[in-house]
């Protein structure tokens, strides 16, 4: 999920009031997993941060127990705002210069806008460097292939922002899944009420935009004292500031920044099949919603993925909706109708889950059932795993093998939808053979100066 924080004002901010006003704001539903504590100075990670504001400082606050010797944001403001707190750690507002400087450094969280992410990622991975990569963990399909092959190469302990996987929730519906609880599972359901999107003006007030914005603006708005605008767009194209996206999440909606609701909640709530029903990549996606839109990600709209057998594991039929669409069963009553949730449908019958619980259905069926014993160890914490595993070489739960697969899905949801046609997908070759022009939405065209290699 995406929450914002409120910035810290006072010039005399001291350690302790920045990191309660980041986890008490930035962490909101999903508070700040716990993190390493007594360890000696010799033991901490040297930890340099890119993208400080807003999530990352919810991220920041959650691994400070360990050395920040490095802060980065294209907002001068809060760099400043956030070297008061940490006074000996270097300033950047260009994460590059901070590389220059990759010998201060044992790891990376990178917490910048989506279409940054694979940059800060990758340029940090080959420096050898541990990266924790809030979600999603990159813009496009091809960005996560590349991400994935190198964290792959360079075996450093890597970990993407989806801290609801920390949960014991997850863990128990997981468990429940894979001993059969309701049987071979066939299909999945999938839905959030977020409908971050082309929207209209009562819904623009409704989720908080300015305005409502239907084409990309043509004029040009004073950019902020402090804001570096042309490293704040990186690889994007190249248009003039306005207001509509800055500060986040504004940008979230726009195709060029983002990829709406699907690759951003997606993360969260397509990682529970995922690793449910040990899915990968999909054989076929075929997408639903509003005409597309050039510059905008839609507000509705619903994909549903095919994936073949995996060992004992059947075909299943994976469907997401997000906004105003849901389900059938969710539509007629015949489920709880929670806002967001999880639904598996097996043989033998369903389970519901959201973040925090879960139920068997129908429950007069599953009254008696005896759960199994647990058989995945509880999350010390889902930066604390990560921070563990830089420490030790402990595996991550979300490391960038699982969450790059993970990605790369959700990525092809916004492809079908964009493309507006049932497509057919080859992972090994990163094509579409049966779409070729599905080609512009799996890598992207890079500004001048800009490269990911």
């Amino acid at each position: 999920m995406s929450f914002t924080t409120k910035p810290v004002t006072s010039l005399q901010t001291t350690r302790r009031q920045f990191l309660q006003t980041s986890l008490a704001t930035g962490a909101a539903a999903l508070a700040a997993p716990a993190i390493l504590r007594g360890q000696n100075l010799n033991s901490k990670l040297n930890i340099a941060c890119i993208g400080v504001g807003g999530r990352g400082a919810g991220n920041m606050s959650a691994v400070s127990n360990e050395n920040i010797v490095g802060i980065c944001d294209v907002f001068e403001p809060t760099v400043d705002r956030v070297s008061m707190t940490f006074p000996k750690a270097r300033k950047a507002v260009d994460y590059r210069k901070l590389m220059d400087h990759a010998k201060e450094f044992d790891a990376v969280v990178v917490s910048t806008c989506e279409h940054t992410h694979a940059f800060a990622t990758l340029a940090a991975l080959q420096l050898g460097k541990h990266v924790y990569c809030e979600k999603p963990l990159t813009h496009n399909v091809w960005e996560a292939r590349i991400i994935r092959e190198a964290a792959r190469k360079v075996k450093v302990a890597t970990q993407m922002g989806i801290q609801i996987h920390a949960e014991k929730n997850y863990r128990r519906v997981v468990e429940l899944i894979q001993t059969g609880a309701i049987g071979p599972v066939r299909e999945v359901h999938v839905w959030v009420s977020r409908a971050w999107g082309l929207q209209s003006e009562a819904d623009a007030k409704k989720y908080g935009d300015i305005v409502s914005v239907q084409n990309r603006p043509v004029e040009t708005d004073p950019i902020p004292a402090g804001l570096n605008w042309d490293l704040w767009l990186g690889p994007a194209k190249e248009r003039p500031f306005n207001k509509v996206y800055f500060p986040g999440p504004k940008w979230y909606r726009w195709w060029d920044f983002g990829s709406g609701t699907m690759s951003d909640l997606g993360s969260h709530w397509n990682d529970l099949p995922f690793w449910a029903l040990k899915l990968e990549s999909p054989l076929t996606i075929e997408a639903a919603g509003p005409p597309p839109h050039p510059e905008l990600a839609p507000a509705s709209m619903q994909a549903t993925y095919h994936y073949g057998p995996r060992g004992d594991m059947p075909d299943v039929k994976l469907t997401w909706y997000q906004g105003v669409n849901k389900p059938a069963l969710w539509q007629e009553g015949k489920i709880p109708t929670w806002d967001s949730g999880a639904l598996f449908i097996g043989d033998k019958g369903m389970l519901l889950s959201d973040y925090s619980k879960h139920v068997l259905l129908p429950e007069t069926q599953f009254k008696d059932f005896k759960r199994p014993e647990p058989f995945i160890k509880d999350s010390i914490g889902h930066h604390a795993e990560w921070l563990n595993a830089c420490k030790t070489g402990e595996p991550t739960t979300c490391n960038f093998e699982y969450a790059g697969l993970l990605t790369e899905a959700n990525h092809l949801g916004n492809v079908a939808y964009r493309v507006g046609k049932k497509l057919e997908w080859n992972a090994a070759a990163l094509k579409c053979p049966n779409a070729p022009e599905a080609d512009q939405y799996l890598k992207r065209i890079y500004r001048d100066g800009w490269k990911l290699a």
